[in-house]
């Protein structure tokens, strides 16, 4: 499913080359992106794929926007946003689709926090009896919440599942939980804490939803095994320009494939051991 069909950032060149968020535009002839049902934007560090995203779901208004408002280029920030333009995707009949409420930019700061979280027993108490307050609950309600069965309850599970699960295997169960079906999802590297092996099954999970339950992606990743893994279109950052790269074409890949190959003969069968 196609919810974001474009996006195009503004093409306003400045005078001061520095200015948040146009200098990671600097120097681009093309500053338009097509995507598919999953779409990659690799790059090393700086490559500017984190900022791109969250300029995206500022844009769209999605949850998890941040908005850079706490230094002084917090007014360029917002001038850039409204300098953007985007165009929905179309359903089976041609009908301008729109972005589901459901949808979200999830980074990977996101998932670290959450884990954090369940490593300390008082940040989870607080986070619990926060998140009740952010809905709704009246303050005065806070003390006895915290006292509550309810609470005790819910930190003991969070406990188990600290002590069950691994960081890996708790961010793949984050992660399966903030996904739904029928939903436009931003992915900010979100192989952190990933072992390869379960970064494949993450992959494998995204392209089944892609398929299967009408969600859309665009992720930003230099993770090998995302790449080579995903169904996807990838543009690749590190060129300088928003250009469309096989995986097999990265540096970051290249530099893996290299690195095994000088080292291969460590991988085959010693006669030794024959």
């Amino acid at each position: 499913m196609i919810y974001l069909s474009s996006f195009l950032f503004s093409r306003r060149i400045m005078k001061n080359p520095n200015l948040y968020p146009y200098h990671v535009f600097a120097g681009m002839t093309e500053r338009v992106l097509l995507f598919r049902p999953i779409t990659i934007l690799y790059g090393g560090n700086a490559s500017g794929k984190s900022t791109m995203l969250n300029i995206m779901a500022n844009k769209l208004k999605l949850q998890g926007q941040e908005y850079a408002a706490c230094n002084m280029f917090g007014s360029y920030f917002t001038q850039f946003i409204e300098e953007c333009r985007y165009s929905p995707g179309e359903d089976e009949e041609g009908r301008t689709v729109r972005i589901p409420k459901e949808s979200r930019y999830i980074k990977s700061e996101d998932i670290l926090y959450e884990i954090k979280k369940i490593q300390q027993e008082q940040v989870l108490e607080e986070g619990y009896v926060y998140e009740h307050i952010r809905r709704g609950m009246p303050k005065e309600q806070k003390e006895e919440l915290k006292n509550s069965w309810q609470t005790r309850k819910a930190l003991k599970n969070m406990i188990f599942c600290q002590e069950k699960y691994s960081n890996g295997e708790t961010t793949l169960q984050m992660l399966e939980d903030y996904m739904e079906p029928d939903a436009l999802y931003l992915l900010d590297e979100p192989e952190v804490s990933l072992s390869p092996a379960n970064q494949v099954a993450l992959a494998e999970q995204i392209n089944e939803m892609a398929r299967f339950l009408r969600c859309q992606f665009i992720i930003a990743t230099h993770s090998p095994f995302l790449l080579g893994t995903l169904n996807a279109k990838i543009y690749d950052l590190d060129s300088g320009e928003l250009e469309e790269r096989r995986w097999s074409e990265l540096a970051n890949v290249r530099y893996f494939y290299e690195f095994f190959q000088k080292r291969k003969e460590e991988f085959e069968p010693s006669d030794r051991w024959r």
